[in-house]
């Protein structure tokens, strides 16, 4: 299984509960030309389709856009990262960005990019995740920790914008109008081995780390892992994320 397949059945599994969410706040236009930001392999696409949207998507990972590309061959599928976007002024209807913005080096510079190729009266829609409330990722740094192994985990930039008011405030900065957010919960059910199995081997910035580590001590986190993971074997990790909604206003 390459990285990116599973990041597909594991994060992008995830991810993929905000997507209705995230498109009802921005397809408003009946076939919107929609840019799908940091696609992964293509779950935000995929639902843009169906409503009839002309899609672009981009990511800055081939391995995940080989395999969007391949899935959703009516959408022009192409290598790009934020905040460096190789489009013109206005070019979209509507930008979808499901769990981008968070991981982004510069949020502000890349609502400035997002500002630039979106039209006037154009829709934008990004989610992030509640870090405190993630239960379903912070189960691995806390069994990392239980396991007693040295971890030095990415900075994370975003934390300086990850709360409705702030982020408002980040996106008016940009020439963004009428922002406001949503907070959305849900309950992830997933078999425990496997949602380890596919975290693990998907890697990422937070995690590559457990597959580096010796066997012996793979084993001694994955136990941890187990053990802080099973009161939600049944009902689910406890999820939440903020969906953020705003305008590029029209022109005077």
């Amino acid at each position: 299984m390459t990285n990116a397949e599973a990041y597909d059945r594991g994060f992008a599994h995830l991810s993929s509960h905000t997507v209705g969410p995230l498109l009802a706040s921005a397809c408003q236009v009946r076939a919107p030309r929609l840019l799908d930001v940091g696609c992964g392999t293509g779950v935000v696409t995929a639902a843009a389709l169906a409503v009839g949207a002309e899609v672009t998507a981009v990511d800055a990972d081939p391995g995940m856009l080989e395999l969007a590309s391949r899935r959703h061959p009516y959408a022009s599928v192409r290598l790009a990262a934020l905040p460096d976007l190789p489009f013109e002024d206005g070019q979209f209807d509507v930008i979808a960005g499901n769990f981008v913005i968070n991981h982004v080096p510069d949020a502000a510079a890349a609502l400035r990019e997002l500002h630039r190729v979106l039209r006037p009266g154009g829709v934008i829609a990004l989610t992030w995740w509640k870090s405190d409330e993630m239960t379903a990722t912070n189960v691995f740094t806390e069994a990392i920790a239980a396991a007693r192994v040295p971890y030095d985990p990415p900075a994370r930039p975003f934390t300086a914008h990850d709360t409705p008011g702030r982020f408002t405030a980040l996106l008016a900065g940009a020439g963004f109008a009428g922002a406001a957010v949503e907070t959305v919960r849900w309950r992830h059910r997933v078999d425990l081995a496997t949602w380890w199995t596919d975290i693990v081997q998907a890697g990422g910035p937070r995690f590559a780390m457990i597959a580096g580590q010796p066997p012996e001590t793979v084993e001694r986190i994955r136990g941890h892992y187990l053990r802080l993971a099973e009161p939600y074997a049944g009902e689910g990790f406890p999820v939440c994320a903020y969906l953020a909604r705003a305008t590029s206003p029209p022109k005077p």
